[in-house]
């Protein structure tokens, strides 16, 4: 598992309410555990990652390793920017899909009218197929991700004009 990767569990973990997330990938193991007390003010030290050796390997005591967390910074577009847009977000880190299936059509286009509840996307998760639901009524103005493209936690899919 790379650095980048176990970074951005790292935020996902800090910016939810769990206290552990454990991931295992290629025969290598990563727990990250969120120290419980008052929320951090940002400075990065409310969680910790230990990365354990192959699972396989018969070592009696995994080699810890400590990473340092990055501040999130905001990726929204500015407000004068965007006006009274609603962005859907992703909820999870994934892979986005715009359709069921390679050969279905996508769940919503460009410009299309849609109601709140309905299927916007999908992100794939581990294996797990997460439909997500559009929160608003309103227009399709922009679609944020292409399709089958890796999308992390809180990143903008679509953006819909609820007076459209």
């Amino acid at each position: 598992m790379n650095e980048k990767y176990i970074k951005r569990l790292i935020r996902l973990v800090e910016e939810s309410d769990i206290e552990s997330l454990e991931v295992s990938s290629w025969g290598r193991k990563v727990r990250i555990i969120q120290r419980l007390g008052p929320r951090s003010n940002g400075d990065g030290n409310g969680a910790s990652a230990v990365l354990t050796e192959p699972l396989a390997a018969a070592r009696p005591v995994p080699r810890p390793v400590v990473a340092e967390t990055i501040p999130v910074e905001p990726s929204a577009p500015a407000a004068d920017n965007i006006g009274n847009l609603v962005e859907i977000k992703s909820p999870m880190v994934g892979t986005f899909y715009r359709a069921p299936s390679p050969d279905a059509d996508p769940y919503v286009s460009l410009n299309e009218r849609i109601a709140e509840g309905q299927v916007v996307c999908i992100v794939e998760a581990m294996k797990l197929m997460n439909e997500i639901e559009s929160e608003v009524s309103g227009r399709v103005v922009k679609i944020c991700v292409e399709n089958a493209k890796p999308v992390e936690f809180g990143q903008t899919l679509f953006m819909i004009d609820p007076n459209g």
